[in-house]
């Protein structure tokens, strides 16, 4: 028998019963329906349903197809970046037998060691059998699905700079104990965290496509709202779950015809140089954050069931894409989501 508060981490809050965070929501969405945006930050107050959001994001997506006894949950339609043995099967034999299976959502905690990471030497094999065998980590897990890291600005930076490496080249390889394995580890890193308790480092803020900001509530009918949900939730989470269960279908619906349609959503020529144009009147650094403003407009357009990209979709994504790529001007003490803001104004109007 489940006490209230495992029954409830079993059952996770539904995603589509989050009060308001709408920047937060549309992130997370673009990121399901493009993994190729890159990763998604969310900073800001404790307690504005940071962590809800990611963990109600995995009864949220649609299962995949995997190969049948494959650790790493390669994909069976892939022709690249699989691991040894689906390669090797493909090569000498009939198609792998495949199977659905839940997209991984899974939690890295700050306490995590490297090994627990990256996977290392299976001992109970080695010390009952004497064979080297390797233990997948987290990274492995993580495959084909999402890395969620809580407080990711006080991750040790041993850990942030094993994170940049597998983020950068989409594998983990493991060179230690007479091991060398190199599996695949494609995944969209998701990390929430409160900027007054310590500033996350270029390197790894430079990995996530996009960057969303979220409040606490201000008016008085939301924080009503949130405090009566989430006590009804905890009163019961599967009661809770059935009620909110055909917004959370719709939702998912939404997200398969929205990945169908990426490929065929057009982007104007226009749509281009308006994403550059933004991008040159804010000085952003290299060309990151022009293609993850196309990228996150797409997949924009294609959750609204629109053929083409629009102004609408790069004002609507302008934020998370490239807030937390502007440099600090000394000179304007005004916020990077203002200036972002300010120069989307001054570029296609009010």
């Amino acid at each position: 028998m489940l006490c209230n508060t495992c029954y409830a981490m079993a059952i996770p809050f539904p995603f589509s019963a989050i009060v308001g965070q709408d920047d937060m929501k549309l992130a997370i969405l673009i990121a399901a329906i493009d993994p190729s945006v890159g990763g998604v930050l969310v900073v800001g107050d404790r307690g504005t349903g940071k962590s809800t959001a990611v963990r109600g994001l995995a009864a949220l997506l649609p299962p995949m197809k995997a190969v049948v006894g494959c650790r790493y949950g390669c994909d069976p339609a892939a022709t690249s970046a699989c691991c040894e043995d689906c390669t090797a099967r493909r090569a000498s034999g009939p198609p792998p037998k495949t199977h659905l299976i839940p997209v991984p959502v899974v939690d890295l905690p700050l306490g995590a060691t490297e090994d627990r990471v990256v996977g290392a030497l299976d001992l109970e094999k080695a010390l009952s059998q004497g064979v080297k065998a390797f233990e997948p980590g987290l990274l492995a897990r993580a495959h084909r699905g999402f890395l969620y890291i809580d407080e990711v600005n006080l991750l040790e930076d041993h850990l942030v700079d094993l994170l940049i490496d597998v983020a950068a080249s989409g594998e983990n390889v493991v060179e230690r104990e007479g091991l060398s394995v190199r599996h695949p580890a494609r995944f969209v890193l998701v990390g929430s965290g409160n900027p007054e308790e310590g500033e996350l480092r270029p390197q790894l803020l430079d990995r996530f496509g996009l960057s969303v900001e979220v409040k606490t509530p201000e008016t008085l009918t939301e924080r009503v709202e949130v405090v009566r949900r989430r006590d009804a939730y905890e009163q019961d989470p599967a009661g809770f779950a059935e009620q909110w269960k055909a917004e959370a279908d719709k939702t998912r619906k939404r997200i398969v015809a929205a990945r169908k349609r990426l490929a065929n959503t057009a982007i104007p020529e226009a749509a281009r140089e308006r994403a550059a144009q933004l991008c040159m009147a804010l000085g952003t650094d290299g060309l990151r954050g022009d293609l993850t403003l196309i990228k996150a407009a797409r997949a924009c357009a294609a959750l609204a069931g629109e053929p083409a990209v629009t102004d609408a979709h790069i004002r609507q994504v302008a934020g998370p894409a490239l807030r937390h790529r502007l440099r600090r001007n000394p000179l304007d003490d005004a916020g990077s989501g203002v200036r972002v803001e300010r120069a989307v104004a001054e570029l296609m109007g009010a």
